[in-house]
């Protein structure tokens, strides 16, 4: 028999706020193909002379990539891509230019610690090659004072979790904000995991976006008088 005395249950709502976003983005293959033509090459050369990498170990080149006609094919996809999160986000009157491009590869064993990529507004990471064990990249709770309280919780989900897990293969291409703080696991597969990473930043960061967002004109008095 229901309870009587008990309240009626009042509409509530779950309100989201600050989300933080991350854009997958697959390329077909016919382009995937063709910057695996002209990148990967390049990245052999680029490497001519270097002793193969030991198990456990790393290797990052240098951070122009983006000026190599070979990677131009890539460059505009990342160029596009990002346009398209500028006008998700409808941030008007900007347009974003790529400030670094570097490669990494990964051999068997090897992982990347946990970074973020400060001065930069959007950060990308494409990649050529994967493997089964040598497929995913964790994204890191950006809050940094939400694990001093950790309760138990009954299933993982995107609103009590620390850790995002995203799977990625060959042609995929990752956006995301350049705060937000990355890591890769060791690669158990047999073979290098290849990727090539970006960052991003306004064009006319100083020039345009740095100025006061509000005009004298609209101030209200008692905010001008606080100002002076």
């Amino acid at each position: 028999m229901p309870d009587k005395t008990a309240p009626a249950e009042e509409h509530s709502d779950v309100i989201p706020m600050f989300p933080t976003l991350v854009w997958k983005v697959q390329l077909q293959a016919e382009l995937r193909d063709a910057i695996d033509a002209s990148v990967l090459p390049y990245i052999t050369r680029l490497r001519k002379g270097s002793p193969p990498l030991a198990a456990g170990c790393g290797w990052q080149s240098v951070q122009d990539l983006h000026t190599a006609a070979e990677f131009n094919d890539l460059v505009s996809c990342v160029n596009r891509a990002a346009a398209a999160v500028l006008r998700f986000l409808r941030i008007g009157r900007a347009t974003c230019e790529i400030t670094a491009c570097w490669v990494t590869i990964l051999a068997p064993g090897a992982a990347h610690r946990m970074h973020s990529h400060p001065n930069n507004y959007l950060s990308a990471v494409y990649y050529l090659r994967t493997r089964p064990g040598a497929d995913t990249i964790n994204f890191h709770d950006p809050r940094s004072q939400a694990g001093i309280i950790r309760p138990p919780v009954t299933e993982l989900t995107g609103e009590n979790t620390d850790q995002v897990v995203v799977r990625v293969q060959d042609g995929t291409l990752l956006l995301f904000p350049s705060y937000l703080r990355h890591s890769v696991d060791s690669n158990s597969s047999g073979e290098e995991r290849i990727s090539v990473s970006f960052n991003m930043m306004f064009s006319q960061f100083t020039e345009a976006l740095t100025r006061p967002l509000w005009s004298p004109n609209e101030v209200p008095a008692q905010e001008a008088s606080a100002q002076r």
